[in-house]
């Protein structure tokens, strides 16, 4: 997300100065700040040198050992960054949420802005998504929120659990549609960055907009990687409570080993149940916001992943 919200910002104009851990890091910038969220308070030098703010920053992960670091990262981090950024005199900033935050549909309705998800029962990683966003609202610069759905393009090089299902639906790791009739939002990372650059210019400060692009059932999604990858769909779906029992022990497993990550992630399993659908009319009408095919940006995503070597085994995944 980062690389491709600093490309749409340099083709927007903007001199971009990008947050990096590593100072060798490979990123299109006009200058590199090398420091962490988890020590925000010394990049007040660093803000003061900008007028504008992007946070889009976060550790996604479904993995139970990164629970405390995630809303470490994601919570705390996010509030001291602003903090920070009042200290240094920052007139807008713009915060990445995530659609997370609203909950899954209501009786067949799409959510909108108007709708909050509670924290009970929530993954560390989703509940930490929701309370970063009280975080935004609360702090004393003006903020935009942009809520997108599930990005998917090219560039996801950790991978996100989000490119790793595409990683592995490519190699030919999964045997089975999703459990439960669910489905979710899909859009293009290219049109969240843009959509990022129109949130800095035109969105209202503690507004929230949903950045989305299509809603898809899971079972269209499968049959859209399998057109886009080559590799046939999957012709049976594993009952609700069998793919549950798995991702429970899966769960454990990555418990009890340092470094594992989960195979079958608990969260993905719990939202397979639910429509998590979206209604971005908010973000078209004040934004501008335009999505583009899914299908295409499945096709760059998988033309990405097979260039850099995921899908031959030549790079890690």
């Amino acid at each position: 997300m980062g690389r491709h919200v600093t490309r749409a910002l340099r083709d927007a104009g903007y001199t971009v100065h990008v947050l990096v851990r590593d100072p060798a890091a490979n990123v299109e910038a006009d200058r590199l700040v090398v420091g962490s969220l988890e020590r925000a308070g010394d990049l007040v030098p660093a803000l003061a040198a900008c007028r504008y703010l992007i946070h889009c920053a976060a550790l996604y992960s479904f993995s139970p050992r990164d629970a405390r670091r995630i809303e470490q990262v994601n919570v705390a981090g996010t509030a001291s960054l602003l903090a920070a950024a009042r200290i240094a005199g920052i007139e807008r900033a713009v915060v990445t949420s995530s659609s997370a935050t609203l909950g899954p549909a209501h009786n067949g309705r799409p959510c909108t802005e108007d709708d909050v998800a509670v924290t009970d029962g929530q993954s560390p990683y989703h509940r930490s998504k929701i309370l970063q966003e009280r975080a935004a609202l609360a702090a004393r610069v003006p903020t935009v929120l942009v809520l997108p759905t599930a990005p998917v393009g090219p560039g996801d090089a950790k991978p996100t659990p989000t490119g790793r299902l595409i990683v592995d639906y490519a190699r030919g790791r999964i045997f089975a549609r999703p459990a439960g009739a669910g489905g979710l939002n899909v859009v293009a990372v290219e049109d969240v960055a843009r959509a990022h650059v129109m949130a800095l210019e035109r969105g209202r400060p503690r507004e929230r907009y949903i950045v989305g692009g299509e809603n898809l059932s899971f079972s269209a999604l499968w049959d859209l990687l399998a057109e886009v990858t080559g590799r046939p769909a999957p012709r049976w779906g594993i009952p609700y409570w069998t793919a549950l029992g798995i991702a429970h022990l899966d769960d454990l497993r990555c418990r009890a080993f340092a470094g594992a990550t989960p195979f079958a992630p608990l969260e993905g399993v719990r939202m397979s149940q639910h429509a998590m659908y979206v209604n971005d009319d908010k973000a078209r009408a004040e934004l501008g916001h335009r999505p583009s095919p899914v299908r295409a940006a499945l096709e760059r995503a998988v033309a990405w992943y097979r260039r850099a070597g995921y899908l031959t085994g030549h790079a890690a995944a």
